[in-house]
């Protein structure tokens, strides 16, 4: 039986391909939970022009990101901890307050996408990874300052 997958399945496959599977899984499992459809001639033909309009939009997606990255080459953020007389922060500077001090620059970098390695805990220099497109990846230097 052949179906077109509308959402990813774990161990079968991702969204848009197109597979054969056995009549049961299919008819009894893939077909009634809605993750797949028939591969018929027309939905066939649906599902070229959605991924046609699919990869137009992920280019542009891709292209704001190269963008972005090109902007931030070279950029050194300053993120302010309330630390103690030792140098030590009390808590940890993560992801958000990595954002914040992203946006008081005027870059729009969502928290969602900022990789930290190591737990910043005291003041210094640190690089965080921004992963702003799954091809995409970019090190930005930012330094820990005493508030």
């Amino acid at each position: 039986m052949e179906i077109i997958l509308k959402e990813d399945v774990i161990n079968l496959g991702y969204k848009g391909d197109i597979l054969n599977v056995k009549s049961g899984y299919g008819r009894n499992f893939l077909i009634p939970t809605k993750k797949a459809i028939l591969a018929t001639s027309s939905a066939k033909k649906m599902l070229a022009e959605d991924l046609k309009q699919r990869a137009h939009k992920l280019e542009r997606i891709k292209n704001e990101s190269l963008e972005l990255a090109e902007k931030l080459k070279g950029v050194t953020i300053t993120v302010g901890a309330k630390t103690s007389t030792t140098g030590k922060i009390f808590g940890a500077v993560g992801p958000i307050q990595v954002a914040d001090a992203f946006e008081k620059a005027g870059y729009a970098v969502d928290r969602k996408v900022i990789l930290i390695k190591d737990a910043v805990k005291e003041i210094g220099s640190y690089t965080a990874t921004l992963k702003l497109h799954k091809e995409v990846t970019i090190d930005v230097a930012f330094e820990v300052v005493a508030e």
